[in-house]
């Protein structure tokens, strides 16, 4: 008689411990519960990805500024080269000597910088 109990117990208990997994295994696998498992994932993803990419970016900064000096020491330049002045163009020209009351405009020369005219 108690090896029947003991045998009925277990076997109760064994069922009422598969139940709950299959059915936490059914609540895991709804669209739901995929989709927000999905959306985590990809943030997860994300963000050590844009560590890692901000971290390249750094190194990168650094290599870039040490080698500038390297090449500046090694070709003795050591102040910055003076750039030359902005050029400008006269919107309007206005001479003493006109009698006009309008100003006179002049066009700024004409670049076009269309890529597709020479095709």
């Amino acid at each position: 008689m108690f090896r029947r109990t003991f045998w009925f117990s277990t076997g109760v208990a064994a069922g009422v411990w598969a139940t709950a997994k299959v059915n936490r295994k059914i609540r895991q696998l709804t669209p739901e519960s995929l989709a927000a498992t999905a959306a985590n994932k990809a943030l997860e993803t994300g963000q050590r990805l844009k560590d890692r990419a901000v971290g390249f970016a750094f190194d990168v900064r650094d290599n870039m500024a040490r080698r500038e000096a390297e090449l500046e020491e090694a070709l003795g330049i050591h102040e910055d080269p003076e750039l030359p002045a902005p050029r400008r163009y006269t919107a309007i020209e206005n001479h003493p000597s006109d009698n006009r009351s309008t100003p006179k405009y002049i066009e700024a020369p004409m670049h076009s910088y269309n890529r597709n005219e020479d095709h």
